[in-house]
């Protein structure tokens, strides 16, 4: 019998990894993760994430871990406000933290769970087989060999993983580099979207206590295609020439940069190596949709893992994974590249943002690209109809939280009943011939005839399937019974669970 170190190995202790070792493990999944670091990064390019990844964070219990979050009401697009309130449950992410503190929480999470998290472990080469996955992996101890069923690179931009897989990485290369600065000892004025000004553009954010991140963008100076930061001294001279305000004085905490290089993997999957965040996607970070889109890579990808391993997927449910979050992550390369064009142009681009101004007087303008930068439009083809000539407008799309009475358990909401990480199934009417549709696949979803306190989303629908991720997978209206229902759980579990066993892997070091 084969001897793995683990069910699943992942490269990179980033959020995306770390957000993936939980899913996995809340599936009884087990999980090594490997980060060459030997701490976690305290600098933080990212001060926030979308309202997408607060549901998917509030999922899972998350949220109460972050205190006291605020949102921002009003956006933007491209340097032009939206109010994202537009749309149910929107905004512009939440504000002011910092990528380390989500990660920390990610990690208590991940490893409070189960998961490994080796640091000092950096992956340096890989092989596949029809078993499995071989790992050779530089530690302080030497250069050790883990075996795995999969692997999956949560390893940034530069990925190894994707390097050593083979997968190719598609796109543009940079033409524009903004730097970036976090100074202390002097006052300044919020810029919060950033503001154009002659010669480019400059972002001012509050970042704690007597700090501010300050971001500058010269039309005249081209990427530098350097690995090194600038010098604070020359991110200072440009907030002179750009602002006529002078923070030489102040005193710089941290230094960095990025450019709007827009490339996406050929394939998120090779056999059993799949890729996720950074190592799959990477564009202009522009409305919080880097970190948040990797959040979102990892919650998809997890639960179809695990029934891969405990034997029960669909034949063609890992190939989901790219055939669902690769048209995602193109649509951010594109909206992005288009922020970039009406934010950082010179005058020559001042008609088309008129134009945009005037569209945006429109909400439904608003709603689409609100939606658009949140997430929280996304909609997936799963190729299935669900029994529906007219397939009903969930399906496919994400549900809303909603408050529940549920006899005999104290959870009272959509969100508290997926924390578990399986499919639920909210019988709304009650109707016993979908209770009996379900029965076979028991062990897999949750059933679960709840009452509605008060006004809901899912008014006008008898019962609904929602996959661990929190988007529909099935739709019962107008009587419709459990029409579908089969088909629906088939297209995700080939088989019911009593006829399937789990395979966790037999541990080694």
């Amino acid at each position: 019998m084969e001897t793995y170190a683990a069910d699943v190995l992942i490269s990179g202790a980033g959020p995306t990894g770390l957000m993936l070792a939980g899913e996995l493990r809340l599936a009884g999944v087990s999980t090594i993760v490997l980060e060459r670091r030997a701490e976690p990064v305290q600098q933080s390019r990212a001060l926030g994430f979308s309202a997408r990844a607060i549901e998917e964070f509030d999922q899972r219990g998350l949220l109460p871990r972050f205190g006291e979050l605020e949102t921002i009401p009003i956006g933007h697009f491209g340097g032009l406000p939206i109010d994202f309130g537009v749309i149910e449950g929107g905004s512009y992410g939440a504000r002011g933290i910092p990528q380390s503190r989500t990660e920390a929480i990610l990690a208590e999470w991940a490893t409070g769970l189960g998961a490994e998290l080796r640091r000092q472990h950096e992956l340096i080469g890989l092989t596949t087989d029809e078993l499995g996955v071989t790992a050779e992996v530089r530690t302080p101890h030497g250069t050790r060999r883990l075996r795995a069923r999969y692997l999956v690179g949560c390893d940034g931009s530069r990925s190894t993983v994707r390097e050593l897989s083979g997968i190719e990485f598609l796109g543009t290369d940079a033409v524009i580099e903004m730097w970036l600065a976090d100074v202390r000892g002097v006052k300044l004025r919020p810029r919060f979207s950033g503001e154009r000004v002659p010669g480019g553009m400059v972002m001012v954010l509050p970042a704690g206590p007597d700090v501010f991140r300050v971001g500058v963008y010269e039309r005249t100076t081209g990427p530098r295609h350097s690995d090194q930061p600038p010098s604070f001294a020359e991110v200072a001279d440009a907030f002179e020439r750009l602002t006529g305000e002078d923070i030489h004085h102040a005193e710089p905490l941290w230094v960095s940069w990025f450019t709007d290089s827009s490339k996406q993997a050929g394939s998120y999957r090779n056999d059993r190596v799949f890729l996720a965040g950074d190592a799959v996607h990477v564009h202009l970070p522009i409305g919080a949709q880097g970190m948040s889109g990797g959040i979102g890579d990892a919650v998809n990808l997890g639960w179809k893992l695990a029934a891969a391993i405990h034997g029960h997927a669909a034949p063609r449910l890992l190939d989901s994974y790219h055939a669902e979050r690769q048209p995602v992550g193109a649509r951010v390369i594109t909206n992005t590249l288009a922020q970039r064009i009406l934010y950082l142009s010179g005058e020559e681009i001042e008609p088309v943002r008129e134009l945009f101004t005037e569209l945006l007087e429109f909400p439904a303008v608003q709603r689409h690209l609100a939606g658009m930068v949140t997430g929280q439009d996304i909609r997936y083809d799963y190729g299935y109809s669900a029994g529906q000539e007219d397939p009903h407008p969930l399906l496919g799309r994400r549900l809303r939280n909603q408050e529940f009475i549920i006899p005999g358990t104290s959870k009272g909401s959509l969100y508290q009943l997926l924390q578990s990480g399986r499919m639920v199934l909210l019988n709304l009417a009650w109707d016993k011939n979908i209770q009996d549709a379900a029965e076979p696949w028991q062990q897999l979803v949750d059933v679960v005839k709840p009452t509605v306190p008060g006004p809901c989303v899912l008014a006008g629908v008898d019962a609904v399937l929602v996959r661990p991720d929190g988007y529909v997978a099935w739709v019962s209206s107008r009587g419709g019974g459990p029409v579908g229902l089969t088909e629906a759980l088939a297209h995700w579990y080939a088989e019911p669970a009593e006829n399937s066993q789990p395979a966790l892997a037999q541990q080694a070091s």
